[in-house]
């Protein structure tokens, strides 16, 4: 029951979307600026870098705190770490305070891998930033760094859960990304 509970509050805590917080407490209204995300490239966008930052590290702390809690009490090769990691992604994703419109959740997503694995979550970061400094789409660093975690989790040697975990996040991520993968492929995405 403890377990069951420790998800339901990680999906909570996930829901708390903090690019949609602070805009609204500075007054703006990212639905209708740049992407109309409400992740941390659109509030670089809107309210500037240091905003941005802020935003990525709330956001990454989600699903790092939450599935940090669930390996230190249940183990890294728990079906409640692997429920958590991924509550705490969707409920960024698809908010409970915000009529289910949240973020594409990679900075959380990055939060869980950090809590996992510091090695997977570095690479994954260097891959990011790799891709984004050749090509200047932070869509296509984040898409790319959220599949690179399957390989180097698998390389590690961390338990399957924790990798078909890290596949369905993936996979959430790239379904949330649909929308700039077209823009990637008809050359009309944003760049940095």
């Amino acid at each position: 029951m403890d377990g069951i509970f420790l998800v339901i509050i990680s999906y909570l805590l996930g829901s708390l979307t903090f690019g949609e917080i602070i805009a609204r407490f500075k007054g703006v209204n990212l639905r209708e600026i740049g992407s109309g995300n409400v992740g941390a490239t659109n509030v670089s966008r809107a309210l500037g870098k240091k905003y941005g930052i802020l935003v990525f590290i709330l956001d990454m702390l989600k699903g790092f705190i939450s599935t940090l809690l669930a390996i230190k009490i249940y183990g890294l090769d728990s079906w409640i770490t692997f429920f958590v990691g991924i509550a705490s992604v969707v409920g960024h994703m698809y908010p409970l305070f915000f009529k289910f419109r949240g973020g594409k959740g990679v900075a959380t997503a990055f939060g869980v891998l950090l809590a996992i694995s510091i090695k997977a979550a570095f690479l994954s970061f260097l891959t990011w930033l790799l891709v984004v400094y050749e090509t200047r789409y932070v869509s296509l660093g984040s898409i790319i760094a959220s599949f690179i975690s399957l390989p180097l989790l698998a390389i590690f040697e961390y338990p399957l859960k924790l990798i078909f975990m890290a596949l369905i996040i993936s996979l959430l991520v790239l379904y949330k990304h649909r929308d700039n993968i077209w823009r990637l492929l008809m050359g009309r995405e944003h760049k940095i």
